[in-house]
C-alpha cells in the first residue's frame, strides 16, 4: 500500500510536519510513503525509512507544479492521501481515503492545527532522521571534545534577524567562564549567501573555538551535527525546527513572527521576545513587510542571555533528574 503526503515548500513547516509523517508509519507500518514537498526542504525526508519517493516541487507559473505532480501521481492507487496544502489535487487523486487540511484562524500552534488534519487530540512533536553516512560526516564536523553551542544567527527576511553584534555579544557571555558552556566550541549555521550578513558574530569568536559551517554543510546532514551540540540558540527559522526536533536544548528568537503559532516545540524548549508583541510590531503603523531592516533591536542581550541560562538549568536538571 502506499500513501501521498503532501507538505509544505517553506523549511520550517516542512519540520513541522514531519511528527504527523511519522505517526502515520507508525499506524501503517507496511505502507511506502511518497512525500511532495518544496525543493528546498526534500532533504529531510529523503532518510526516513518509509519514504520510498520524495517529489521535490519547484513552483512553476500558472501552479503548472501542480499540473506536474498530478502526473507523477494519478497512475497509482494510493490508500491514503494527506494534503497539508490544501489543494486541489488532495480532491482528485483517487484514494481510499484523504486527508485535506482546513484553513484555521484559531491561536494555537501549528502542530495543534496539524494534528486536527488526523482527527488527534495531541499534537505530534516533529522527528528527524538521519542516514549512517550524515551521521559519519556530522562526527568529523563536530569530534568528541569540548562541547558546542549551535547558533542559528539567520533567517528567512531580515526582520526576523536579530543582529550579528548581539549574537556575538550573547556568545561571549554564554561560553565564558562561569557562563553557562564555558570554553565552549560555537558551531554557526547559515547558507553561503548569508556570509556577509553575519561575519560581525564570526570575526568575534576566537579563531580556535569557532567552527564555520556557513555554506558548507546540506540540509539533510544538518540534524545529524545537531545531535551532537550541546544547545541551539536561533533566530526564528527552519534550522531552529530542526534543532528542536533532535531533542536539543532549543531557544528560538521572535519578533515579527509568533511565537505562539511556531515556537519551537517541546520541554526542551523556549522562546524569547523583546518588549513588544507580535501584534505589537506588525499592526504599528510603520510596519513594512518587504523591508529587510531588523524590527528585532529591542530583544536585549541581557534578556536572551537570562533566557538561555534558565532554560539549561531546566533541561540539564530535567536530564539529570528524569523523576
Amino acid at each position: 500500500m502506499r500513501i501521498l503526503f503532501v507538505t509544505a515548500s517553506r523549511i520550517g513547516d516542512a519540520v513541522l510536519s514531519t511528527g504527523l509523517l511519522a505517526y502515520l508509519a507508525r499506524q501503517y507500518p507496511q505502507a511506502r510513503f511518497w512525500v511532495a514537498c518544496g525543493a528546498p526542504a526534500a532533504p529531510l525526508f529523503a532518510a526516513a525509512p518509509f519514504v520510498e519517493r520524495v517529489i521535490p516541487m519547484v513552483k512553476q507559473r500558472r501552479s503548472r507544479h501542480w499540473l506536474e505532480l498530478w502526473k507523477l501521481t494519478v497512475g497509482h492507487r494510493w490508500q491514503m492521501v494527506v494534503d497539508l496544502r490544501g489543494s486541489a489535487l488532495g480532491w482528485l487523486l483517487p484514494t481510499l481515503k484523504r486527508s485535506i487540511i482546513k484553513s484555521s484562524w484559531e491561536e494555537q500552534h501549528r502542530l495543534v492545527h496539524l494534528a486536527g488534519v488526523l482527527g488527534l487530540d495531541t499534537p505530534q512533536a516533529p522527528v528527524v532522521w538521519t542516514t549512517p553516512a550524515q551521521d559519519d560526516q556530522a562526527a568529523r564536523l563536530l569530534p568528541a571534545g569540548p562541547q558546542v553551542l549551535a547558533v542559528g544567527p539567520t533567517a528567512n527576511w531580515g526582520g526576523k534577524q536579530w543582529p550579528a553584534e548581539n549574537f556575538a555579544d550573547l556568545v561571549a557571555r554564554l561560553t565564558v567562564e562561569g557562563g553557562i558552556l564555558p570554553g565552549a566550541c560555537v558551531a554557526v549555521f547559515g547558507a553561503a549567501s548569508e556570509r556577509a550578513s553575519v561575519q560581525a558574530l564570526l570575526d568575534r569568536v576566537p579563531p580556535e573555538r569557532l567552527i564555520d559551517l556557513i555554506g558548507t554543510v546540506d540540509l539533510g546532514t544538518v540534524p545529524a551535527v545537531l545531535k551532537r551540540a550541546a544547545f541551539y540558540v536561533g533566530n526564528d527559522s527552519g534550522l531552529m525546527h530542526i534543532a528542536a526536533a533532535t531533542g536539543l536544548p532549543t531557544l528560538g528568537l521572535f519578533g515579527p513572527s509568533s511565537e505562539v503559532f511556531y515556537g519551537p516545540w517541546g520541554e526542551h524548549c523556549a522562546s524569547v521576545r523583546g518588549p513588544r508583541s507580535f501584534t505589537d510590531i506588525c499592526h504599528a503603523p510603520d510596519y513594512d513587510y518587504k523591508s529587510q531592516e531588523c524590527l528585532m533591536r529591542d530583544l536585549s542581550v541581557d534578556k536572551v542571555s537570562a533566557a538561555a541560562e534558565a532554560l539549561w538549568v531546566r533541561a540539564v536538571g530535567r536530564q539529570h533528574h528524569p523523576d
